[in-house]
């Protein structure tokens, strides 16, 4: 692992730590395993797709604490909850104003990220143009990968 990725990491389990004791919650075994298979992964997960990388690492890890302690993720800035239309919420890590969009397969669900300087200029350029201010955006675009086009 990088010096910055461990360096996020470190400020990531910080910011849930400092947010659970501001709520009064307890800081327990399960809730850092969680976050920890949840820093690891590149992907946006379902509560089931963590639920089931955790019980790898520790099979005494219910379903309803991972759906909870992402949850809490989500609340205390360090994921967001995204929905791609397939009726499940994802999770992926938030990393503070990295803004990037969306690619969908609707064959396969493979989600892509990318980032396109010129189409976020566009959007500004509309919104100023309807004298609109913009507070937060998102971009998803839905079609086929090139293993489902190819089917």
């Amino acid at each position: 692992m990088s010096e910055t990725i461990q360096g996020l990491a470190v400020e990531l389990k910080q910011t849930f730590l400092d947010y659970l004791a501001s709520k009064g919650l307890k800081n327990t075994t399960q809730r850092m395993i969680i976050l920890e298979v949840f820093l690891e992964q590149k992907s946006h997960l379902s509560t089931e797709e963590l639920y089931l990388k955790v019980r790898g690492k520790n099979p005494k890890v219910g379903y309803a604490t991972v759906h909870r302690t992402l949850k809490l993720f989500a609340e205390c800035g360090i994921a967001a909850e995204r929905h791609f239309g397939d009726g499940q919420g994802r999770f992926e890590l938030v990393h503070g104003e990295d803004h990037h969009d969306h690619l969908v397969c609707t064959g396969c669900g493979l989600i892509l990220e990318f980032e396109n300087p010129q189409i976020e200029e566009l959007q500004e350029d509309v919104a100023r143009q309807h004298r609109f201010t913009i507070e937060n955006h998102r971009l998803e675009l839905y079609g086929l990968c090139p293993a489902c086009a190819s089917k």
